[in-house]
């Protein structure tokens, strides 16, 4: 099964984020009442609104705290990491590893999804339907400890009386939360920081320039014949990448129901009775189906070219790589302890049905995914670090 579907009385995270969102907000103060002044969303032309969590309304003063607080590593126990450190701006918010690395020195065993237009996911992660929300996922690198990411699991209030001992926080803070008896709590904090991440929003590529009519000279010849080539039923790459994000499953404000894509990409095919690496089984790890084996979400195409490597693993390196990968109709491992065909993992996508491009093909089909990088998000101020040069003190 190809789509999941959400209704939108859907829970509001993983069995984790559920606990930890007991254990932290049941003694909060925080008021739900909702700033009156509209934000100001200043969205990409054609892009839609995005949701927001009624307990957690848009504002102009929460979106600046998170953002200061996303660039902020006394988020992390060591305080050597920030969110910052695993969705790097000029990297379309990922970080260029195969796989992420925790505040510790962990290796995870996935990638750091970007964060571009986050606002339109419906459900994070590289694997989890349950995960819904900004505000659950906030949890889960400060306070989750399988893997280690920032690693503050038990240490709620040495997160706050660090924060409450930085001069900008002390303005910031109840800038933010007027209306809270105590503005410094985790409530706040994840709050803030998922408000930040709201406003990533990226539609200004070359592609979207040209087709809404405002540069007729936006994308290239070559790019043109790529788009072709792309939407074509020899290709098939469509299929799991449309939509606004190219990731064929959104949500947004009046849409009214929501489905996520999870795809078996063929990237494995291990002997044994899992056909993908222990521990990396993709959707199966929540849902216990062997259907689900080796599913993962469908990742957006946006910004492509600058979020190598590729794949849940970051085992495939380059474009030129992906297009080896999908024209042979998945991977071939020949030795070693992930040895097998891909091809004919049971699991896999029914478009992966592989097709012969020529050299100028694959050049067109590249020229048209570089067409989806949007500059301005990765240089964008109001997404960028605002310590700048300024210290960040180490706390205890």
């Amino acid at each position: 099964m190809r789509f999941r579907k959400i209704p939108k009385s859907r829970a509001s995270g993983t069995a984790l984020a559920g606990l930890l969102l007991f254990a932290v907000f049941q003694n909060d103060s925080l008021s739900a009442r909702e700033d009156p002044r509209p934000y100001n969303w200043n969205l990409p032309a054609g892009l839609p609104l995005p949701l927001v969590p009624a307990d957690n309304p848009m504002t102009a003063a929460k979106v600046e705290l998170g953002r200061y607080l996303f660039y902020d590593k006394r988020l992390s126990f060591n305080q050597e990491q920030s969110c910052a450190g695993c969705h790097e701006q000029s990297r379309a918010f990922t970080d260029g590893r195969a796989r992420a690395v925790g505040s510790t020195g962990e290796i995870h065993p996935r990638s750091a999804m970007s964060l571009v237009n986050v606002a339109y996911v419906p459900a994070l992660g590289w694997a989890n339907p349950g995960l819904t929300q900004l505000e659950s996922q906030a949890l889960v690198p400060m306070f989750g400890d399988t893997p280690v990411e920032l690693g503050m699991k038990g240490r709620e209030e040495l997160l706050l009386v660090r924060l409450r001992e930085v001069p900008e926080y002390q303005h910031l803070f109840p800038a933010a939360f007027p209306e809270a008896r105590e503005p410094f709590s985790i409530t706040s904090v994840v709050q803030a920081l998922s408000s930040f991440e709201r406003t990533i929003l990226s539609g200004d590529s070359p592609y979207d320039r040209y087709w809404r009519g405002e540069d007729p000279d936006a994308l290239s010849p070559s790019a043109k014949r790529g788009e072709y080539l792309f939407l074509s039923e020899r290709f098939q790459c469509f299929h799991c990448h449309g939509g606004l994000n190219f990731a064929n499953a959104e949500d947004f404000a009046g849409k009214g129901y929501t489905e996520i894509e999870y795809d078996n990409t063929a990237l494995y095919n291990v002997k044994g009775e899992m056909s993908y690496p222990a521990g990396n089984a993709g959707v199966f790890e929540f849902t216990g189906l062997r259907t689900d084996i080796g599913k993962f979400r469908v990742p957006t195409l946006r910004n492509i070219a600058v979020t190598a490597p590729y794949m849940h693993d970051g085992s495939v390196q380059t474009l030129d790589d992906v297009l080896d990968h999908y024209s042979a109709g998945g991977r071939t491992i020949f030795k070693g302890p992930d040895a097998g065909v891909g091809a004919d993992n049971p699991n896999k996508s029914i478009f992966l049905e592989g097709f012969d491009a020529t050299m100028e093909e694959r050049k067109d089909l590249i020229e048209f995914l570089k067409s989806l990088t949007d500059t301005g998000v990765l240089s964008n101020p109001a997404f960028s670090d605002p310590w700048g040069n300024r210290s960040n003190p180490r706390r205890p």
